[in-house]
């Protein structure tokens, strides 16, 4: 049956895609939609429920075809935090510095911001000196030893994560979007597979969610639901906030990013709580599981507001070589956070090939929030048909290119010990107090 404007539209998950995915139906005019979460918006086990994100056009692959899809969805999504009265409130074009130390790391750098397109826009730097001053002075102490990189002016900054999220989702309901957030009654346990299609889902209260069309945007989660032939791999990287005292904040406020491929990176304090998120760069951590089976291993997602004790050390010395004054103050908040990596970190926004109701908005692959504002107009494309062949051979399901896959791949992704790690090894967590990671 073709998908009409009235037809039930059952979208799983209210995170990141989810919840633009939501927005863009309503803004199309959809008058039957819903949206599942386990969560109240915003999700708590959300990568897009956080104080910032980085916002810039950066590139990730070096693939000719691969290059000019990530160009125009980058584009996509920048207009949108330029120019859409929704979003364009939580930018912050601040500025970005991308860096790295080692002449692998510089070359990986090349491919993020391809300072060969001779942008007029982007100062390469490579002294002390020259970092410190990117910043008022007392900010940037650091020797940055052996740092070298270009500095975005601007066209690059941050969102407000958690807020954009919350506005857009806020949006999506005046337009007629019920959101159904909370468990058990948001809670997906399994989606109705009937007739080699998929007809809805059902939640953890019992309740059978019959729709015309499914769209799953369950993030790292997406597993749970779908069998993605080793497609995805649940990632996790690591974050924490230093709270400053109110008479340091307006010396830090507008800093632009200081982003390390290599080390990690920080932002200016947020305003509500005056807190500079930090992360440390590293491949990512899995956390393996024998499958229910037991045939095979898969990374099982999980939350906690702790870090490893090594992430923290890391971070640290992240504010030695930077901003040496911090590097010994206390965390307020830490967090582990979740995406889910493809083997070639394209995203897979396609039709389901075996279930045709089922669309398929996922493997985010560590980069999917900048594109809040616009994602979901491409998985409502995906929806109605209208997606070229030029994109959609860049996003497709491909179960092929994720035969035999090596879990340990570090996707070009650097820092710690430049290679995958898994949870299981974690020797110590960091013991901070706990806070409602709804109120970050």
């Amino acid at each position: 049956m073709a998908v009409t404007k009235s037809s039930s539209i059952l979208v799983i998950g209210a995170g990141t895609w989810g919840t633009s995915t939501a927005l863009h139906l309503a803004r199309r005019g959809y008058t039957n939609v819903t949206v599942l979460d386990p969560y109240p918006v915003p999700s708590a086990i959300s990568a897009g429920n956080d104080v910032n994100k980085v916002i810039s056009k950066g590139q990730y692959s070096s693939d000719p075809n691969r290059m000019d899809v990530n160009e125009i969805l980058g584009k996509q999504a920048m207009d949108a935090w330029f120019n859409d009265p929704l979003f364009k409130p939580f930018y912050h074009d601040t500025g970005l510095l991308m860096s790295a130390c080692t002449e692998t790391g510089m070359k990986r750098l090349g491919v993020r911001v391809r300072p060969g397109d001779k942008d007029e826009n982007m100062v390469e730097m490579s002294t002390p000196e020259e970092f410190r001053k990117l910043a008022p002075s007392g900010v940037l102490r650091g020797n940055f030893p052996g740092w070298k990189g270009y500095f975005t002016r601007s066209g690059a900054g941050w969102a407000h994560a958690r807020d954009a999220l919350v506005a857009a989702a806020r949006e999506a309901q005046r337009l007629g979007v019920k959101f159904v957030a909370g468990s058990p009654h948001g809670k997906v346990i399994t989606l109705i597979f009937e007739n080699n299609d998929v007809k809805g889902a059902v939640t953890a209260d019992g309740k059978i969610w019959r729709a015309d069309r499914t769209i799953l945007c369950a993030g790292a989660s997406a597993g749970q639901f779908l069998d993605f032939k080793q497609q995805l791999r649940p990632t996790a990287w690591t974050l924490a906030h230093i709270r400053l005292e109110p008479h340091e904040r307006p010396l830090y406020k507008n800093i632009p990013i200081i982003f390390n491929i290599e080390k990690g990176f920080f932002f200016e304090p947020d305003e509500e709580r005056g807190e500079i998120k930090m992360c440390d760069e590293h491949p990512g951590y899995t956390n393996m599981e024998p499958t229910p089976d037991g045939s095979s291993l898969a990374s099982i997602p999980f939350e906690r507001t702790q870090i490893p004790k090594e992430c923290e050390t890391r971070m640290r010395a992240l504010l030695r070589e930077t901003m040496p004054q911090l590097a010994d103050r206390p965390f307020s908040f830490a967090r582990v956070c979740w995406c889910a990596d493809t083997p070639n970190r394209e995203f897979i926004i396609d039709q389901h090939p075996q279930h045709p109701s089922l669309i398929l908005g996922c493997g985010a692959s560590g980069r999917g929030y900048k594109y809040l504002p616009s994602i979901g107009s491409l998985i409502v494309d995906t929806l109605e048909g209208k997606v070229s062949s030029r994109i959609r051979e860049v996003v497709k399901w491909n179960p092929e290119g994720a035969v035999n896959r090596n879990w340990k791949d570090t996707l070009g992704r650097f820092g710690g010990p430049n290679e995958v790690m898994d949870f299981h090894n974690v020797k110590e967590w960091t013991h901070l107090k706990e806070r409602n990671i709804s109120k970050l």
